[in-house]
């Protein structure tokens, strides 16, 4: 995949989130669902085939999940997108307490997604408290 495969992986969820976008909130929540026990699968059924490869940069479908969580129940826009690739690849990378303790602790498929997941989750607090919060900086 070559260099920053992970900020590579995570661009594929912007097509995603479009997608997603168009069966509505019920319709993108349950496609996420969907992406994310995939995403386990796959990781799991990699690790399985490589064992000695915990979590390798080839695998990127964590990456992809964590993003269209990031951007659930969020306003499709190129200031929104861009705001959640920032935040998502923010919490990925550098992974504060407790998405580290998550990464480490937590072994195999549901391991690698994991940590994508806990990331997901905490840049989608903070895009919607930009997105809906008009009293901290008004409408994004």
């Amino acid at each position: 995949m070559g260099r920053a495969p992970g900020t590579l992986g995570t661009l594929w969820g912007i097509p995603l989130c479009w997608l997603f976008n168009q069966a509505g909130q019920l319709g993108y929540l349950s496609a996420s669902m969907g992406l994310t026990l995939t995403a386990i699968y796959v990781a799991e059924w990699y690790e399985t085939q490589n064992p000695m490869q915990h979590d390798h940069p080839e695998v990127v479908i964590d990456e992809v999940a964590g993003y269209v969580i990031t951007m659930a129940l969020v306003p499709l826009t190129v200031a929104t997108i861009a705001a959640g690739f920032a935040l998502f690849r923010f919490f990925d990378i550098l992974k504060p307490f407790p998405i580290s303790y998550l990464d480490r602790r937590i072994k195999g498929g549901l391991g690698v997604v994991t940590d994508d997941i806990a990331a997901g989750v905490a840049a989608n607090i903070l895009m919607q408290l930009l997105c809906y919060n008009t009293t901290l900086l008004g409408t994004f």
